[in-house]
């Protein structure tokens, strides 16, 4: 669900091309299930590439993964303000703020997500927080 980090153009230094390699490492090391290393992958990126809605997109599922979730909160938030469109970064928001246990904000998130781009993932996820906010309730 996460967009493709573009490729480094033809005359781009080896800068560009190790920034490229330490972002494709680091999305399949979140893939392979091993955060912690995938931010260590990322620390390069983080610290030059603030403003890249992919690296913070892919940080923050880093972080979600590591139960980082001050951290993950920040980064999606982070891309939403550079990209308020994405859906993907809003909806894993939401997941953030459920963990956190702060369900009202998470179901606003969520339905703002599902409202983009309606899939089933999404709605499930509205429904399990709207019964746990019930439940509390």
């Amino acid at each position: 669900m996460m967009d493709a980090e573009p490729a480094p153009e033809p005359g781009e230094d080896s800068s560009g091309e190790s920034r490229f390699r330490a972002f494709r490492q680091a999305e399949a090391l979140v893939e392979s299930r091993r955060p912690l290393d995938a931010l260590k992958a990322l620390e390069p990126l983080l610290e030059d590439e603030t403003d890249k809605p992919s690296v913070q997109l892919l940080a923050g599922r880093a972080y979600f993964h590591s139960a980082q979730l001050r951290r993950a909160e920040r980064a999606f938030t982070r891309v939403l303000e550079l990209d308020p469109t994405d859906h993907y970064a809003r909806f894993v928001l939401g997941r953030t703020l459920q963990r956190l246990g702060r369900l009202t904000e998470a179901l606003a998130q969520m339905r703002i997500a599902s409202a983009m781009h309606p899939i089933p993932e999404y709605l499930e996820a509205i429904s399990e927080v709207n019964a746990r906010i019930a439940l509390r309730d």
